[in-house]
C-alpha cells in the first residue's frame, strides 16, 4: 500500500500546485517564456478520480492527457512517468510521454520514448506519428518518412490520416524523394474530408489554392496560425525560395503557439538557415 499512499500524495500535491500560477514550460533559444494554462477544470476532475484509485493506469492517462490540455507539460511528464512505476510495458505510457518530452524540445528523450514505445506496439499510430516529427526536427528526413508511412494505415479518423499525409509529403520532399511525394498525393489517401490545417495544406501542395489564399479570417488560435505557416514557409523551402520561407517560419514563431508542430519544427528551421 506505500506505493499507493505515495502516488495519492502525489496527486494531492498536484492539486495544489494546479491551483496556483502558471509555470514555466519552456524557455526558447530567444529567451521566450512560454507557461502553462490555468485548470477551468478537467485536471481536477482527473486528480480526483485518480486519487481514489492511484494505481489505475488508466486515470493516469487521462489525468496526464487533462494536464498536456493546459500545456501543463512538465507536470504531464512526471504523471505519465508515475504510470511507468507501475506498468513499465504501457506502450500508451510512452506515446504519452514521448509527446510530451516533443513538446518540451528534448528531442533525445522523446526518441527514446516513442522508440520503446514502437519496440512494444508497432500498431500504436500516435507511436509513429510523433517519431516521425522528432526525426523531422532532428533533419532525419528519409527516418521521418518511414514512421509516418508506417503509422498512416492505423490512423483512427480522418483528420489524423490527413495530417500524417502532410508530414509525409514535407518528409519525402526533404528527403529528395519528389517523384514518391507526388505519387503521394496523386494516389489522395486524405480523401475523406476534414477541415483542418493540414488539410489545406495538402491543397497548397496540390495546386489547389495560393499561399495568400491559406489563412481566413477565423484563423486567429496560436497553435492554427503556426501550422498554417510553418506549411506554408516549408513549402517556400522546397522550392528554394528560403527568404520567403524564412518569413514564414518567422510568422509562425510569433503566432505565440509553442507547443505546435509547426512552431517547434519552425524553430529548428530557423537555426538551420543561418
Amino acid at each position: 500500500m506505500l506505493v499507493g499512499r505515495t502516488l495519492a500524495a502525489a496527486v494531492i500535491a498536484g492539486a495544489a500546485a494546479s491551483a496556483y500560477g502558471q509555470s514555466v514550460q519552456y524557455r526558447s533559444p530567444a529567451g521566450v517564456e512560454y507557461r502553462s494554462q490555468a485548470d477551468t477544470g478537467p485536471i481536477a476532475r482527473a486528480e480526483s478520480a485518480l486519487a481514489a484509485d492511484p494505481r489505475n493506469v488508466e486515470r493516469i492517462i487521462q489525468l496526464g492527457i487533462a494536464q498536456s490540455g493546459a500545456r501543463q507539460f512538465r507536470e504531464a511528464i512526471e504523471t505519465f512517468t508515475r504510470g511507468l512505476t507501475i506498468a513499465p510495458n504501457n506502450a500508451l505510457l510512452y506515446r504519452w510521454r514521448g509527446h510530451r518530452y516533443l513538446s518540451l524540445r528534448d528531442f533525445d528523450r522523446a526518441t527514446d520514448d516513442l522508440t520503446r514505445g514502437v519496440r512494444l506496439d508497432s500498431t500504436l499510430y500516435g507511436l509513429w506519428y510523433h517519431l516521425g516529427i522528432v526525426r523531422f526536427a532532428k533533419g532525419d528526413f528519409a527516418g521521418a518518412a518511414d514512421a509516418f508511412a508506417r503509422g498512416q494505415p492505423n490512423a483512427p479518423d480522418a483528420a489524423e490520416r490527413t495530417g500524417s499525409t502532410d508530414w509525409l509529403w514535407m518528409s519525402l520532399m526533404r528527403a529528395g524523394r519528389t517523384a514518391d511525394a507526388q505519387a503521394l498525393l496523386a494516389s489522395r489517401p486524405d480523401s475523406v474530408a476534414t477541415t483542418n490545417a493540414y488539410a489545406r495544406r495538402l491543397k497548397l501542395y496540390r495546386g489547389e489554392v495560393g499561399p495568400d489564399d491559406m489563412f481566413t479570417p477565423a484563423d486567429t488560435a496560436d497553435v492554427q496560425v503556426a501550422t498554417l505557416s510553418y506549411g506554408v514557409g516549408n513549402w517556400y523551402l522546397v522550392k528554394g525560395d528560403t527568404a520567403r520561407a524564412r518569413t514564414w517560419f518567422e510568422r509562425s514563431i510569433k503566432s505565440g503557439g509553442w507547443p505546435g508542430f509547426g512552431f517547434i519544427i519552425s524553430e529548428v528551421e530557423l537555426r538551420r538557415l543561418r
